[in-house]
């Protein structure tokens, strides 16, 4: 009995001396891994917190400067956002650009707003954000360029498969009247006018275009012009019906609307 607890014993210590052994042999690389997955979680979480603590600083400076846009100070505004776009993270830089170029444009600067458009519709990556460029450029044209210039820009958007395409087609559509092509600036306002995603407001501006277009003289009479002529003209009568907004066929608009919407002017 005793022999079997000193051979159970030395068992153990060789156990042991093995397990000491062991722990020795692998201990550093042990301890090494426990410290990479602490300093990895150290500088995930430290990158959060910067990236956290920069995308809050950036849109604070977004803000700033659309306040200063609200408040008629463009120049302050297109300095802050300059340097939004040069010290910014995330995708601030990319919303600064887009403010930026609506200053200049405010600032009367289209060449520079339109090259800025331009320059955003060529570097994004982002298909919609691409596509808002190049509408936000397009509807520059329209007063500034060539029916040629806004269907470079806004013609590829106006497709069916874009959440933008009702932009585009009323850009094209005013392009078109102002070059003299009635006929595609009807089908173009009549494509709006039709899509049954289009917004209430945007179809009463399509009324008044295609009732400014009949009222010339310029297009001749359609199941759809005919109904926006007659809805124009009960709005303005005060006897548009109750429902007026809701009918596609008849675009209607409420007072604010009919006060500040106008129709196409020749260029």
């Amino acid at each position: 009995m005793a022999e079997d607890n000193i051979f159970r014993e030395v068992d153990e210590e060789l156990r042991s001396d093995r397990m000491r052994a062991l722990w020795r042999r692998f201990a550093p690389y042990v301890i090494g891994a426990a410290i990479g997955v602490v300093a990895i979680v150290a500088v995930n979480e430290g990158w959060t917190w910067y990236h956290s603590n920069n995308a809050a600083q950036a849109s604070d400076e977004l803000y700033t400067a659309f306040e200063f846009v609200d408040g008629g100070d463009l120049e302050a505004a297109r300095i802050q956002l300059d340097t939004l776009i040069a010290d910014g993270s995330g995708g601030y830089p990319t919303l600064a650009e887009f403010r930026k170029a609506g200053v200049l444009a405010k600032e009367g600067k289209i060449d520079e707003a339109i090259n800025t458009y331009d320059a955003l519709a060529n570097a994004q990556s982002n298909p919609r954000l691409r596509e808002l460029a190049l509408v936000l450029g397009g509807t520059l044209m329209v007063d500034n360029g060539t029916l040629a210039d806004v269907e470079s820009r806004a013609g590829s958007v106006a497709n069916d498969a874009s959440p933008l395409r009702n932009a585009a087609r009323e850009t094209l559509g005013l392009a078109q009247y102002k070059a003299g092509d009635f006929a595609a600036a009807q089908a173009s306002f009549e494509a709006v006018l039709n899509d049954e995603m289009t917004q209430t407001s945007t179809r009463n501006r399509m009324g008044y275009y295609l009732a400014q277009l009949l009222a010339e003289g310029a297009i001749a009479p359609t199941s759809t012009a005919d109904a926006a002529a007659d809805a124009i003209d009960a709005i303005v009568s005060g006897d548009a019906p109750a429902d007026a907004q809701t009918t596609p066929e008849t675009p209607a608009t409420d007072e604010s609307a009919a006060t500040t919407e106008t129709a196409p002017v020749a260029q």
